[in-house]
Parts: structure tokens; C-alpha cells; sequence
């Protein structure tokens, strides 16, 4: 199985690939690692400055053929990070989809207003981040309103944050 886990910044994708290997084992491949592999190796002219597409359309060819891989090897994978087009589907087809897992996370505009020191606060629990002064409420919310109207135009389930996060990772923290 792969497990595809992608969503806006801060959603918690890392904590929950992190407890998806913890919990069943299964390796995880960080795009953001990827990225920035890439990126120090000198093997692209990308830096980490540059927009969510301009990266996108660089990493996700990489990263979707290294799933096709893992499946076709009969491997289990979580993939996670923020450079998944909103239209990924068409790149796989039916012999590919069936072993996909695909999570989206999303924080409701209500739950970032709420929460926003709680989501600061938790940015480096799985990852020490570079604290980033730039981000605002009204940041994550533009980013949120944009993945999810992204995905939900491609016709993809988003898991909407809107109380309690616990209960909602919680429950995707389940593969079954």
C-alpha cells in the first residue's frame, strides 16, 4: 500500500506519516527531502525559494514514479509532503489507484483562528523547522483555502481540521 499524504503547511502531514511508520512499519519518503537533496546536490537550478509549482512540476514526475515502483515491487510507502498536483490521479492508472492511499489535510478558516499559537507552537514536533516569522493566520488560511479548493475540484476527499485535531489524526492514523 502507499499511503499519499498531502495538505497545506502546518497541517500536520509529517506527525502523521510519522506515526503511520511508527505504527505499522512502513517506510516513509519526505518530498520535502527530496526536495532539498536535489536542491544541495546541484542536480537542479530549483531553490527552496521557489513557488509550490514551479516545485511541483519538478518533483512530482520523480516522486510518482518512484510509487509506481514501489507498487509494482509490491512495497508499502508513505509519501508525504506538499508537492502533489491537485490532479494526480491521471498519472496512474488502474492497476496503480487500487493500492493508493490518498490523504489531504486541511485546517478550517475557524480552526486556524482558534488554534493559531497551538499550530505555531506544534511546527517542530516531528521536524526541527526554521521558524518562519511570515507566517500568519491570514497566510494559513489563504493556504487551506487553496488546497482545499484545489483538491476538491479534482474530485478528492479533503480531512477538514475544523476542533479537535487529535481525534482527527487519530482516526487516519488507521489504514484499515
Amino acid at each position: 500500500m502507499i499511503v499519499l499524504i498531502t495538505g497545506a503547511s502546518h497541517t500536520g502531514k509529517t506527525l502523521l506519516a510519522q506515526k503511520l511508520l511508527e505504527k505499522y512499519h512502513y517506510p516513509y519518503l519526505s518530498i520535502d527531502h527530496l526536495k532539498m537533496g536535489l536542491i544541495r546536490s546541484g542536480n537542479t537550478d530549483l531553490t527552496p525559494m521557489d513557488d509550490d509549482d514551479k516545485l511541483t512540476a519538478y518533483l512530482w514526475p520523480i516522486v510518482r514514479e518512484m510509487i509506481k515502483t514501489a507498487i509494482e515491487n509490491d512495497q508499502n510507502l508513505i509519501v508525504e509532503g506538499c508537492y502533489i498536483p491537485f490532479d494526480w490521479r491521471k498519472d496512474f492508472d488502474e492497476r496503480y489507484l487500487p493500492s493508493i492511499r490518498f490523504i489531504c489535510l486541511a485546517m478550517s478558516e475557524k480552526y486556524i483562528e482558534d488554534h493559531f499559537s497551538e499550530i505555531i507552537a506544534h511546527e517542530s514536533d516531528i521536524e526541527s523547522r526554521l521558524v518562519h516569522a511570515d507566517c500568519t493566520i491570514e497566510g494559513l488560511k489563504s493556504e487551506n483555502r487553496s488546497i482545499i479548493d484545489g483538491f476538491q475540484c479534482a474530485g478528492e476527499q479533503i480531512e477538514l481540521i475544523d476542533s479537535d485535531y487529535e481525534q482527527t489524526t487519530n482516526q487516519l492514523s488507521s489504514l484499515n
